[in-house]
């Protein structure tokens, strides 16, 4: 799909549809609008009257053949309150737009964008929202639908800031395409995605990309102790990987920190021992959205190039109930030394973000972001509407905070007072993988987390309510989300 910045006037466009937003208010004809308003002779007023038009968030009206208008259609899409309209409204809306049109067969159009935003980010928005919406996941159907977007058209970007449009566009289809990238890992079927192909997948990437790639396989992570990340792996044929991809930037700079980046990917998640309901397990490919989203993260910064160094660490394995699979009542040794009784052998995405953590420590990262589809208790506490996220350091938190409110991702602090760290306090190891109460399992999993950041600044957020949708949105299609990618990206652009 082409995505490029017009110059010629909106109405001289031979398109098969111009899409404008329309902001909700007691009179919605303003502005470009306006404009509209007067090429096809009053009729836009005339529906706004009838209360036809409004203006309200994703509200749609098409008008063909349109007055005054070259183009074939004439799509008005109702963008919400101006005082509340974002970067975020606008992707949104961008991709609403884009699908709409691609379900009526339309091949391409020009999108009036000047005017409600900044230039740049404006354009990045509209590329994000069109890329990510043009995403399908009917990857194995063999019926697919014919129907593509070819070509679309920013327009209406005030004279002289056309290159500021163009970099937007860049970055804005730098990240999309990072998000789509981890949306495909994410929706691969566990027979199509064992820790090995994940492996080679990451490593094509980061060649690709021109990143530092090193993968351990079972010798090494055995080699290096990395205990919890093998008790959970050893239930399964399929050996576990540990993914390394680091990016070094060309002028680093100086007293910058070393992010690291780490991501659970249990390719396939049935509970092991305590094995999970056979209802809805089949979702439980979307275990690795922690690691592809860290994946998806390093690739966008390789081409975004910030003067910060990064490193992405992966642990991958899957989680079977096989003869040599781990037992609840086993006591395993992390790579740390610390050891853990595992009561529960669905609690383990902790158990090799344990070790992950522990071997990113000793590359050398001082600050840590980890992401995971960790707990059902924060599907409980914030549905699939907000991250859950869990902190060590507040100034480094809030700042990730404020990356997440810029990205226009929503996320929400919970806490991690002390008292919740005697939840996870061990009877016969150091820790146990599950609390000993009867709530706070989104907590009681962030703290075991936490025991092997130690004093690194860290980050935990728990996406497993919010990296898959169960439905198709209007502006996205039913699945992966990629959900963090953008604000992760964001938050190291702050450095």
């Amino acid at each position: 799909m082409q995505i490029t910045i017009e110059k010629k006037p909106y109405a001289s466009l031979e398109r098969e549809a111009i899409v404008t937003p329309v902001f909700e208010a007691d009179d919605p004809i303003q502005g470009r609008v306006a404009e509209l308003d007067q090429l096809l002779g009053g009729l836009l007023k005339k529906l706004a009257t009838s209360g036809e038009l409004t203006g309200k968030n994703l509200e749609f009206t098409l008008l063909h053949a349109p007055t005054g208008l070259k183009a074939s259609r004439l799509l008005l899409v109702g963008a919400g309150k101006r005082e509340q309209f974002n970067g975020a409204t606008l992707r949104k809306l961008a991709g609403a737009a884009l699908r709409s049109l691609k379900g009526k067969s339309v091949r391409n159009f020009a999108f009036l964008a000047g005017g409600t935003l900044p230039v740049v980010e404006g354009a990045q928005a509209l590329a994000e929202g069109f890329i990510a919406a043009d995403f399908e996941t009917d990857k194995y159907k063999t019926d697919k639908k014919e129907k593509k977007i070819e070509t679309i058209s920013l327009v209406g970007f005030p004279e002289g800031e056309f290159s500021a449009a163009e970099k937007g566009l860049a970055a804005g289809r730098v990240i999309a395409e990072a998000l789509n990238f981890t949306r495909d890992l994410v929706n691969e079927p566990s027979n199509k995605l064992t820790p090995r192909i994940l492996a080679e997948k990451a490593e094509a990437m980061a060649n690709e990309a021109g990143l530092a790639v090193d993968i351990l396989d079972d010798k090494k992570i055995a080699e290096l102790k990395m205990g919890a990340l093998l008790s959970v792996a050893q239930g399964s044929v399929e050996p576990p990987r540990m993914i390394v991809v680091t990016y070094t930037p060309a002028n680093a700079k100086p007293g910058a920190p070393v992010i690291g980046l780490v991501g659970k990917a249990v390719t396939f998640d049935t509970g092991g021992i305590s094995i999970k309901p056979a209802d809805g397990m089949e979702k439980m490919k979307y275990d690795m959205a922690g690691g592809a989203t860290m994946l998806g993260a390093i690739r966008a910064l390789a081409a975004l190039k910030p003067n910060v160094k990064v490193i992405c660490v992966v642990p991958s394995t899957e989680n079977m109930p096989g003869g040599k699979a781990q037992k609840p009542g086993d006591i395993q040794t992390a790579m740390s030394g610390k050891t853990i009784e595992v009561l529960n052998t669905d609690a383990e995405g902790r158990l090799i973000l344990a070790d992950a953590i522990t071997y990113a420590k000793q590359l050398g990262v001082t600050h840590i972001v980890d992401a995971a589809t960790l707990t059902g208790a924060i599907v409980v506490a914030l549905a699939n509407v907000n991250v859950g996220v869990f902190g060590s350091n507040q100034e480094f938190t809030d700042k990730l905070l404020a990356s997440a409110k810029a990205a226009g991702e929503k996320m929400w602090q919970l806490p991690m007072d002390d008292e919740y760290r005697e939840f996870i306090k061990g009877s016969f190891a150091d820790i146990q993988n599950i609390g000993s109460g009867k709530g706070g399992g989104s907590i009681t999993g962030a703290w075991f987390i936490r025991e092997f950041a130690g004093d690194t600044p860290w980050i935990h957020l728990d996406i497993a309510g919010t990296a898959w949708n169960d439905d198709a949105k209007p502006w996205l299609a039913k699945g992966p989300t990629g959900v963090a990618l953008r604000t992760l990206v964001h938050l190291v652009q702050t450095y």
